[in-house]
């Protein structure tokens, strides 16, 4: 026993110590000098107490020091230990980070840890850089420079704005039964056939399909979806051309709101978009008459997000479209029944994006108006 550091709790210690151990809500470091002192205090030895603790004799012997040269509070807390000198002073990680956000070397299509360290050593006085302090210093500056995003970057202008607030204005109205809102646009799909029969599943077993796959082409989704009440349609057809459009409208004119005064439509900046779409693909009597019931409604460049249909095509395909489909035809009646299924059940687009929440989300993008000359 070491007579040295002799540990003497008092009743309360020993109520606190106890507790400690029943509640178990603390680390169980700290549980362990607890026990530590607790059978040091019963007369245990060091040996003892180190084989049933299960710690090591130095960890018994630090913690009696403690208790008896500062008490009980710094006996249970766990001291700071000195880590390792960091390699890299403040400046040479400044230095590293830069170079992690500039271009690669030459024949390289990215930086990676590995070059980061090479090119490191080389622009300072370090003889070598391992590849885990990289990725630790680019960590802590939450940089991955093997990763990029795409994105389409928008130009924020008066047009934008403009374009913006005229949508999202459509959206934020009563619903008028006889000027609905309609949001329009189109997804292109592969037909994609199985190579060999999948294997259904079974109590136990996956169904498993072969990773080999034939291509049969591809098909067009054109996809209406009324803003204000549960409704939508899909059109399968072979392309998006000018005259899929003209015929889109005419069945949205003729088929799907044939009562109407006026359909105003959502859509997106594609080139194929155009009132003049309806000339090149049907007889000017025709496509003026279908004109006079429409009125096109633009969302911003770069800005698909503000068209509500987007976020329904995302239903479709995560609901319908994941998964092999073979053939035009069999996707015709997929996309009906997944139709069908949604309009019954009273689905719709919670819109919550509103003018008002875009001048104050996007102020600082906003132009600024010309001041009045004097």
């Amino acid at each position: 026993m070491n007579l040295r550091y002799r540990v003497d709790l008092d009743q309360p210690e020993r109520d606190e110590l106890m507790s400690m151990l029943r509640s178990g809500k603390h680390p169980a470091r700290k549980l362990k000098r607890a026990q530590i002192l607790l059978a040091a205090d019963a007369g245990q030895s060091d040996e003892t107490i180190a084989t049933t603790v299960v710690v090591g004799g130095s960890t018994v012997y630090r913690t009696k020091r403690r208790f008896v040269e500062i008490g009980l509070a710094a006996a249970l807390s766990e001291v700071p230990r000195p880590g390792a000198e960091r390699k890299l002073s403040g400046k040479e990680e400044a230095l590293l980070v830069a170079t992690a956000c500039s271009s690669p070397p030459p024949g390289r299509a990215r930086w990676t840890l590995e070059l980061l360290a090479d090119a490191f050593v080389k622009l300072t006085e370090h003889e070598q850089l391992s590849r885990e302090t990289v990725r630790r210093r680019l960590a802590e500056n939450d940089l991955k420079p093997w990763r990029k995003d795409m994105w389409c970057i928008p130009k924020v202008d008066a047009e934008y704005v403009a374009r913006m607030e005229d949508v999202l204005d459509l959206y934020a109205e009563a619903p008028d039964p006889k000027r609905p809102v309609v949001c329009f646009d189109e997804s292109p799909t592969q037909l994609i056939g199985e190579v060999r029969q999948p294997i259904p599943a079974a109590p136990g077993r996956l169904e498993r399909y072969d990773c080999e796959y034939k291509r049969n082409g591809t098909a067009n989704l054109f996809v209406f979806l009324d803003a204000h009440r549960s409704w939508r349609k899909v059109k399968v057809t072979e392309r998006r051309a000018a005259h899929d459009f003209a015929h889109c409208m005419r069945d949205l004119v003729d088929s799907h709101y044939p009562e109407v005064e006026c359909i105003r439509v959502v859509l997106d900046n594609l080139s194929t978009h155009t009132p003049a779409a309806l000339y090149q693909a049907l007889p000017p009597s025709e496509a003026r008459r279908i004109l006079r019931r429409l009125e096109f409604h633009y969302t911003p460049k770069h800005a698909s997000w503000l068209n509500m249909v987007e976020i329904e095509i995302g239903v479709l395909r995560s609901q319908c479209l994941d998964r092999r489909i073979e053939s035009r035809g069999s996707l015709i009646a997929e996309v009906a029944a997944w139709e069908n299924q949604r309009n019954n059940s009273g689905a719709s687009i919670n819109w919550m994006f509103s003018t008002e929440q875009a001048r104050l989300k996007l102020a600082k993008a906003y132009p600024k108006p010309f001041a009045k000359e004097s």
